[in-house]
């Protein structure tokens, strides 16, 4: 059947189009809703009447959710569910609980006929479309985690605290650590401060070089008088 799109309808078309659609689909919903009429020569002639009326309505309610939109893409929602091993859930995360998630974080109200979306059956990240309108339908980000995967992911980004056993048995070792150091270092400083103590041979030996020395020079000192003794000879 040829039904006149009343109304801007996602995946199909803008108020004031002509489409074909299915006999069901369009008696049991489109026309219902209120979204499309029969294509009959008489609303045809009220096409362009459909389209001014509806490209007003659309531009000021893009602009109304304009900041929705900025808001809701790239946003990511995150879901638990019970899953078998291969990934499969037990049931779905339905379209109604992503509609109600988005309204809890935005305050917006969201339809599940705006998710565009098949009920989600397996874990592991889903994109998903909101729509808003016919021009802005932003793109969420959903993540479904198994039960168990959460309280995994929880444990693993709290801090691992010590128990009391072990936190004993770190003050001991640190205790011990510390009287060690101050062990070594008295065990240092007295013999940094005690003389280098000379042994008996070469106490000798440095009086033997004295003696030597000593006569050395004094052997030096009757050479020279006596050679003096000689020149006042001369002399005279």
């Amino acid at each position: 059947m040829k039904v006149l799109l009343l109304k801007d309808v996602f995946k199909l078309g803008r108020a004031g189009d002509v489409k074909r659609v299915a006999d069901g689909y369009g008696r049991n919903y489109l026309m219902p809703q209120g979204l499309a009429a029969l294509a009959t020569p008489g609303a045809l002639k009220q096409v362009d009447r459909i389209k001014s009326q509806a490209t007003i309505q659309r531009e000021a309610l893009n602009e109304e959710l304009g900041a929705v939109a900025e808001q809701l893409n790239g946003m990511v929602l995150s879901f638990t569910a019970r899953a078998s091993e291969t990934g499969k859930l037990y049931g779905s995360i339905t379209t109604q609980m992503v509609a109600d998630s988005v309204t809890e974080k935005t305050g917006v109200e969201i339809n599940r006929r705006q998710v565009f979306s098949q009920p989600l059956r397996s874990l592991g990240e889903h994109t998903v479309q909101i729509r808003l309108t016919i021009d802005l339908i932003p793109e969420v980000t959903v993540i479904v985690n198994s039960e168990g995967e959460e309280q995994e992911v929880l444990e693993m980004q709290e801090p691992v605290k010590p128990s009391s056993d072990e936190e004993e048995e770190l003050q001991d070792e640190e205790q011990v650590t510390s009287s060690g150091e101050r062990d070594d270092q008295e065990q240092e400083s007295p013999e940094m401060q005690q003389p280098v103590e000379q042994s008996s041979d070469e106490e000798e030996e440095l009086q033997d070089e004295e003696l030597v020395a000593s006569s050395s020079e004094g052997d030096d000192h009757e050479l020279g008088s006596e050679s003096g003794n000689e020149e006042e000879i001369e002399v005279e």
